[in-house]
């Protein structure tokens, strides 16, 4: 025999370059689409320019990157490691200690995926006084939701564990959990507090499913359906995910139900800061100061005089701001008082506070790259490293396994950190920037007045040689004057109510003009209904989790079917079911007319189905929602929630996780009768040969 032959440094560099590069590419392809797309879509359609695009840019390189080693990671670490713990298990210890070992694993794989923490960005979006239900889930209780949304995945995976252990069938679990979902969220839709958390709720069942749960709750299913020698057909170990997108939805709901007995009923802004309302505000903060500072951050002038119950207190309080240092901290905290006049006083209050010099605007902090990137390793250490650990403990201790493959697994963990770093610090920093400033665009097409943008001051402004008179077609005169900004002259129409005579100072408001006259215009409503779809098209190819399903589904199967066609199949769903989402929104359409539906035809399809394409369907509608598409759709959500006055801008997750489901199965269903075809024509062939 002759002796391994080492292959020379030069040619192993040139191999791994040449493997590197094929990955790269992948990525590339898989996340090209929906970066185009927002580009062109704000610059060319929106008409607005990128506001940080050496960020941005440099932000989806990351994703690439990111993208590129956390599957690699995925498919050498952490998929092996669950497989064969999920394989050995069985074979030492008995479906309890199996049951018990996947809580743990599901409730640590959801409290560190990283779409969770969209959902506490989420909740500075959220009016008190509108829904306070929602505004306490999310502000004051969130690591409460996080927790429970956390125990709801652990008890999925559990039931998952016994299901692959005696190989019970799936559908008899959809046909029961799927029904008391619906029931239970019809049930709160009559109770105006409750009916705003239903979106909340089922969204929490879509981001739960991300890039840490799904590889390792199936590639655990998977082993444990194996080591049973139960299982039958290709759709051993899938339908873990459905159960891991339901139950937190069944936990939200009844968390909800059990902060409402004491939570606020929603109300108008004067009546929820009234002095009689006290006791029951004080309910959503933590204290009085609390209280204080939220009316000044996101109350109107309205809702200021109603907190304080008297006109006088009211003023004195304002311009007690200008000197008094304890005052100004308490109600607007760091933010320079220059600021707070500008972003946040009515006309009143800013003639009240005329002394603040409005020229001397602090600029919006930015968050340094170095920061984020500190703060997301710290956030990928969390969340692979204990579940890493846990499986390594289990197999190595628990099980006493040799660990096969030694350095593939440590480089796989290695990679698999490295990309959840990379990945989650880009989004941070390009994709969710990119989509949050077309995000914030987007109700432009269906506005009919001109956007507050921002107001700047003009000093020592004389009205006897700066104005310029013009006159239009019609004969109507108008005043004007030339304002110079960055070496650039733009003709700005002269406002006699903004001019200060005593002071000779001129409050210049940026506007910014709706993308069409009329609100809600059908071209308006085409427009952004056909953005949503792209978006989630292409948001949803970029999902490293549903390309994790479509590895295991095309080895399962033995390359029947091809996990580009899952990944299409799905996006589809995905893009249909942001689309129906955002109708809601704009129509302010109740959630739970766009729920039921598409479930009760969900039901339907299922009992139509094969076993093992049903529980593959199911799974993909719990994979569409990770750390590429949440950021995306709830930033989009919100921002046209909040343009048009919708208590909450939630529940299009929640509808972009179910039609994927419905794509999926209707794909299924088209294959098998397509299947049968082809077998009735070669047997008609051979009949007539």
């Amino acid at each position: 025999m002759s002796k391994n032959k080492r292959i020379p440094f030069g040619e192993a560099i040139n191999m791994l370059f040449g493997y590197a590069k094929v990955r790269v590419v992948e990525q590339i392809r898989s996340i090209a689409f929906i970066i185009i797309y927002l580009i062109v879509f704000q610059t060319l359609v929106l008409g607005v320019p990128l506001a940080n695009a050496l960020s941005t840019a440099g932000g989806l390189a990351l994703v690439i990157f990111g993208l590129t080693f956390f599957l690699e990671g995925l498919i050498l670490g952490l998929m092996p490691l669950g497989e064969r713990v999920g394989v050995k298990l069985p074979t030492r210890v008995g479906i309890v200690v199996i049951a018990v070992f996947g809580l743990l694993l599901g409730f640590g794989a959801t409290l560190a995926e990283p779409a969770i923490s969209a959902l506490r960005v989420a909740g500075s979006n959220v009016t008190a006084w509108d829904s306070p239900l929602l505004y306490l889930l999310l502000n004051r209780h969130t690591d409460i939701l996080v927790l429970s949304v956390g125990i709801g995945v652990g008890f999925a995976v559990a039931l998952g564990m016994f299901r692959f252990y005696y190989n019970w069938s799936i559908k008899p679990i959809i046909f029961t959990i799927i029904p008391l979902l619906l029931i239970l969220s019809v049930v709160v839709s009559f109770n105006d507090n409750l009916s705003k958390v239903i979106g909340l709720a089922w969204d929490c069942g879509a981001v739960t499913t991300g890039a840490v749960t799904v590889p390792l709750v199936l590639a655990l299913g998977i082993g444990v359906s194996r080591a049973s020698n139960k299982g039958t057909g290709s759709s051993g170990g899938f339908g873990i995910i459905l159960l891991a997108s339901a139950f937190p939805i069944l936990a939200v709901l009844l968390l909800s139900i059990s902060l409402n007995f004491n939570a606020p009923a929603p109300t108008v802004e004067k009546d929820f800061f009234a002095p009689a309302s006290r006791e029951k505000t004080l309910l959503l903060f933590e204290n009085e100061d609390e209280l204080a500072s939220y009316t000044f951050s996101h109350g109107s002038e309205e809702g200021r005089r109603a907190y304080f119950g008297n006109d006088q207190v009211y003023e004195e309080t304002l311009l007690s701001l200008i000197d008094d240092h304890d005052a100004k901290n308490k109600f607007i905290g760091n933010l320079p008082l220059s600021n707070w006049v500008v972003q946040n006083a009515s006309d009143y209050e800013r003639n009240l506070l005329s002394e603040v010099d409005l020229t001397k605007i602090a600029p919006v902090a930015t968050v340094s790259f170095s920061s984020v990137l500190g703060q997301e390793f710290i956030g990928g250490l969390r969340a692979v490293i204990p579940l890493s650990l846990l499986l390594l403990l289990v197999l190595l201790v628990m099980l006493k396994e040799k660990l096969r493959y030694k350095d593939e697994v440590a480089l796989g963990i290695i990679f698999t950190l490295i990309g959840m770093v990379l990945l989650t610090t880009g989004i941070r920093l390009g994709l969710a920037s990119l989509g949050g400033e077309v995000g914030g665009e987007l109700p432009r097409a269906f506005a009919s007045e001109e956007k507050f943008v921002d107001r700047v001051i003009i000093n020592n402004f004389d009205t006897t040689t700066l104005l310029i008179k013009g006159i239009e077609s019609d004969g109507t005169q108008k005043t004007y004057f030339n304002l110079i900004e960055n070496e650039a002259m733009q003709r700005i129409e002269f406002n006699a109510d903004r001019y200060d005579d005593e002071n000779h100072r001129y409050e210049h408001i940026i506007t910014q003009a709706p993308l069409f006259r009329s609100k809600l215009s059908v071209l308006g409503i085409i427009l952004v209904l056909v953005f949503a779809f792209g978006m989630g098209y292409g948001a949803t190819l970029a999902e490293p989790a549903l390309n994790a399903l479509g590895i295991t589904v095309e080895g399962l199967t033995v390359g029947t079917i091809k996990r580009s066609q899952i990944v299409q199949v799905v996006s589809f769903g995905v893009g249909t079911g942001i689309v129906l989402g955002l109708s809601r929104i704009l129509f302010d359409i109740p959630l739970i007319y766009l729920i039921v539906p598409p479930y009760l035809l969900l039901l339907a399809l299922t009992s139509w189905s094969e076993e093992e394409f049903t529980a593959i369907a199911w799974d993909s509608g719990g994979v569409t929602t990770g750390p590429v598409t949440v950021p995306l759709v709830l930033a989009m959500g919100l921002s046209i929630g909040s343009e048009l006055s919708i208590a909450d801008g939630f529940g299009v997750l929640a509808l972009a996780s179910a039609f994927p489901i419905i794509t999926v199965l209707l794909y299924g269903l088209y294959s098998r009768a397509k299947q049968k075809r082809s077998i009735q024509s070669k047997q008609k062939e051979e009949v007539n040969g």
